[in-house]
């Protein structure tokens, strides 16, 4: 998973942020997931210093929570999650999905590329970081 999205040169931010979250060795792992990784464009729109401030030792389980909002159980094409009216993320939380003109997005995040697979699920690159509605 971590190897295909860094392989693919848009979530270079995304792999930085699994990495200070402490989630490498489980997104490494059997599987299978479906991750929709914010592109680093996406990352760029946060507010000025909020990923910085994320990135911080003392706010891993934040950032942790965050990125566990982007993760499914499973390995599950766009063809599949836009049947749905919302998907249950790993951090406990469902997140709204919506199909508009064959197009996917969660959460309010678009699926810019979807279906990219790797040995141990699928990655759907997203154009937001989205926000869970409390961190766990």
């Amino acid at each position: 998973m971590l190897d295909t999205a860094a392989a693919n040169g848009t979530f270079k931010t995304f792999g930085a942020a699994v990495e200070k979250a402490g989630m490498t060795e489980t997104l490494r792992g059997a599987g299978p997931f479906t991750v929709f990784a914010p592109t680093d464009a996406a990352f760029e729109q946060l507010p000025a210093g909020r990923l910085d401030t994320l990135f911080k030792p003392e706010n891993k389980a934040e950032l942790a929570s965050i990125l566990n909002y982007h993760v499914l159980s499973g390995r599950k094409s766009a063809e599949d999650i836009g049947k749905w009216d919302k998907a249950r993320t790993v951090n406990g939380q469902s997140a709204p999905v919506m199909l508009t003109d064959g197009k996917v997005s969660i959460d309010g995040a678009q699926v810019t590329s979807a279906d990219i697979e790797s040995s141990n699920g699928v990655i759907h690159g997203i154009d937001k970081v989205n926000m869970p509605s409390k961190v766990n």
